[in-house]
């Protein structure tokens, strides 16, 4: 359970790198406590993936479109209680998710109610039920562990008597599956050529673990999986997503934080091992300065930090980052339609695969997202949709040139963008009316969008695949080897998302505390 802070009335400095969900949330918390908090971000307005932008009257999310833990004991519901903030207002998503097989009319609906989505599962995926009574207990005692508090991975003393004081006789049942992941349990349920099911669970998963069923951590799937339906849920937001930044820049300001935007963390400086200074730049005007704190909390990928931390990376942190497989990036087609572009009763959450042949990326998988009457995001008799596909980020900076210098690679970057629009079109015109009469605004980003919009390394989306070693207990720690450097955001756990990250900033804020 969420636990009363300790406040200093005269405490720490502390800078905070990065404005994304996961930043302001460790501000606004640490602010609330008695620090003195600074928080720098490159962008223009604050919420990295989280925030929004603006197009001829529709507001458009740039990445995260819903989110979770809104519910009475969630992460955002007790964070947002410390904080004296109201919770926005917010739609539960039902169902959280329409999902189209290839050549199917008829979608897989992960309802909200945990009856009907047992009754959809049990008629969509015959002889499986099983397999998801086991997910279902997997979740359940895995909730109830995360919510007394644990720090994972833990790093020293502080960190184990958490885990320890978290532990409960029903988190031992989850020990025999700490290894295992989602394909292994489905060989063992005799599911493995359940090729539906199968393909169901990779869709799914690719959206919240970054990887596919036969490499998705199983404890980790199992929350994944199991918390869009009752009491938990996924939630859209009234407005946009933007509330969420804005309500924590709010919460910050007022409790004596500063948030400068438009100024740029180009290094972490350390003296005698430990971080204490970071290099700024404003890169309107190109001045350079350095500032100093007793805290730093860096909201950033792991990537992003060693490069931050330039020859001063340990070097066993650098290799371990080095090693780590590709992100994925995402290709994103942001339309403003009339309508009656949409079908009737369209699901809010939509996912499409094309063709059973091919990847859970490049256009053959889109996850679409749509606006509905009243939410803020478009003018009235308008609408708002967004389809997103993974996408290699390497693929695009190459075809640009490692430097995006111009010249033929640069218009081959273009070509390859407009083609990718066109395609993206073409599959949503297949349950959309989108002919050219009904769009009104039209764009498109790329991993090289999301790299200057948001600064993460080549523009790489959702954090660190959750596969066994680096998921959970094995995954990255708030912690860093380096004395007073903190990491919060999706590259630790309990991962993507916005209710993800804001349990990494609780986490790294009571760590702070502790340590003070």
């Amino acid at each position: 359970m969420f636990r009363s802070p300790r406040r200093k009335p005269q405490s720490q400095p502390v800078i905070v790198i990065g404005a994304g969900v996961g930043g302001l949330t460790a501000a606004a918390l640490l602010a609330k406590r008695g620090y003195q908090v600074r928080v720098f971000d490159q962008a223009m307005i604050p919420g990295g993936c989280a925030s929004t932008f603006k197009r001829r009257g529709f507001t458009f999310d740039v990445g995260a479109t819903q989110v979770a833990g809104l519910e009475p004991g969630g992460i955002h519901h007790q964070i947002f209680s410390e904080l004296d903030l109201d919770l926005p207002l917010a739609t539960p998503c039902d169902p959280a998710c329409a999902v189209y097989l290839p050549g199917e009319t008829e979608p897989i609906n992960v309802w909200r109610d945990p009856k009907r989505w047992q009754a959809e599962r049990q008629r969509q995926f015959p002889g499986s039920e099983p397999f998801w009574r086991l997910m279902a207990n997997l979740f359940r005692y895995s909730w109830a562990f995360q919510s007394r508090d644990p720090v994972l991975p833990p790093r020293n003393a502080w960190d184990l008597w958490q885990v320890i004081k978290a532990l409960r006789p029903d988190t031992l049942l989850t020990a025999p599956y700490l290894f295992s992941t989602v394909g292994q349990v489905l060989q063992g349920y005799g599911l493995g050529a359940d090729q539906r099911l199968k393909t169901f669970l990779d869709m799914q998963l690719k959206l919240y673990s970054q990887v596919d069923a036969d490499e998705t951590a199983l404890l980790y799937a199992a929350t994944a999986l199991g918390v869009a339906q009752q009491p938990q849920g996924l939630y859209h937001l009234q407005g946009s997503m933007q509330v969420l930044s804005d309500r924590l820049v709010t919460a910050l300001e007022r409790n004596g934080g500063k948030l400068l935007l438009r100024h740029r963390i180009e290094h972490i400086q350390l003296e005698q091992g430990k971080a204490t200074t970071v290099v700024i730049r404003n890169p309107k005007t190109g001045e350079v300065w350095t500032e100093s704190a007793a805290q730093i909390v860096a909201n950033v990928t792991v990537q992003n930090l060693v490069k931050l931390l330039g020859d001063q990376a340990p070097k066993g942190y650098a290799h371990r980052v080095d090693k780590l497989p590709p992100g994925s990036g995402a290709f994103v087609i942001y339309l403003g339609v009339d309508q009656a572009a949409l079908p009737t009763a369209c699901p809010l959450h939509l996912q499409f695969l094309y063709d059973y042949d091919g990847p859970i990326a490049e256009n053959n998988s889109l996850f679409v997202s749509v606006s509905r009457p009243g939410d803020g995001r478009a003018p009235e008799g308008k609408a708002t949709i967004i389809a997103s596909s993974f996408t290699d980020p390497q693929v695009w900076w190459a075809e640009a040139g490692e430097q995006g210098s111009g010249g033929a690679g640069e218009q081959g970057y273009v070509v390859m963008k407009q083609r990718y629009t066109e395609q993206a079109i073409a599959r949503l015109g297949q349950f959309f009316d989108l002919r050219p009469a009904h769009i009104l605004h039209q764009e498109a980003a790329t991993p090289r969008t999301f790299a200057r919009f948001t600064g993460r390394d080549r523009g790489a989306v959702g954090g660190i695949g959750q596969r066994i070693p680096s998921f959970g207990p094995f995954g990255f720690a708030n912690r860093t080897p380096i004395p007073r450097l903190w990491l919060v955001g999706d590259c630790v756990h309990p991962g993507e998302g916005t209710a993800g990250v804001s349990y990494s900033a609780l986490t790294g804020v009571r760590q702070i505390e502790a340590a003070d």
